[in-house]
C-alpha cells in the first residue's frame, strides 16, 4: 500500500500517526519528515515485533521511496498495516 507525501502531511496534521524513517541515523539527523521516528531498515526488517504493533497503521520512508517499498511489501505479508510513502524523504523536501 502507498500514501503520496500530501495525504501523509495532512494526516500528520490532524492525527497522531506512526511515520518511520528507515534511512541510517546521520541522514534522520541531517533532515525528517516531522514526528517522524528513526528506525533503520536492517533493524525494522531484523525483528518488527519490537518496533511494530499488528493492530496499528505505519507509514514508512526512506531516501527515494525504493527501499521502502520493498520493505512495506515485506512487512505487510507477515501481517502488519504499513504504508509506502511514494518517492520518500525527497518528495517530502521538495514537497515542503
Amino acid at each position: 500500500m502507498q500514501i503520496n507525501i500530501k495525504e501523509l502531511m495532512e494526516k500528520n496534521r490532524y492525527h497522531t500517526i506512526n511515520i518511520i524513517d528507515i534511512r541510517d541515523y546521520l541522514s534522520y539527523q541531517r533532515g525528517h519528515i516531522v514526528n517522524a521516528i528513526n528506525i533503520p531498515a536492517k533493524t525494522l526488517l531484523s525483528a518488527p515485533e519490537k518496533y511494530l504493533k499488528p493492530k496499528e497503521i505505519y507509514y514508512i520512508y526512506c531516501q527515494t521511496g525504493r527501499t521502502s517499498k520493498q520493505l512495506v511489501n515485506i512487512l505487510n505479508k507477515r501481517g502488519y498495516h504499513t504504508f509506502d510513502v511514494i518517492g520518500g524523504y525527497n518528495n517530502y523536501v521538495q514537497w515542503k
